[in-house]
């Protein structure tokens, strides 16, 4: 992951877009490349987007390299390491869906 981030700083850096890049602005663009990606399965059927064309599953696959590469610079213009975060939410994920309760369900914990 720091790898990634050293490329993604490198990149912004050797083209002087780090002005452009505050939490705002990334948090933006995050927001649009991730509606390109939902963009690929508006319409399809649950059955269809499970069996996305070689053409359409590359093109779904370079959104989703947007979406990482600027949830990757956001985080880290907040100071935030992804990869903890995301761990850190999986154990508070873990209390409010325990297996026993949300087996199987799509409710919300609220709801359980």
């Amino acid at each position: 992951m720091q790898a990634l981030v050293q490329k993604i700083r490198a990149f912004a850096r050797d083209r002087d877009w780090e002005q452009f890049h505050s939490p705002k602005n990334l948090a933006m663009a995050l927001s649009v490349e991730v509606a390109e990606v939902v963009e690929h399965f508006q319409w399809l059927t649950q059955d269809q987007s499970n069996r996305l064309e070689p053409a359409k599953m590359e093109k779904i696959r370079e959104e989703i390299g947007d979406v990482m590469i600027y949830l990757t610079r956001l985080a880290d213009c907040l100071g935030i390491d992804p990869i903890q975060a995301a761990e850190e939410k999986m154990r508070i994920n873990e209390q409010k869906y325990p297996v026993a309760s949300s087996r199987g369900r799509a409710a919300k914990y609220t709801e359980l």
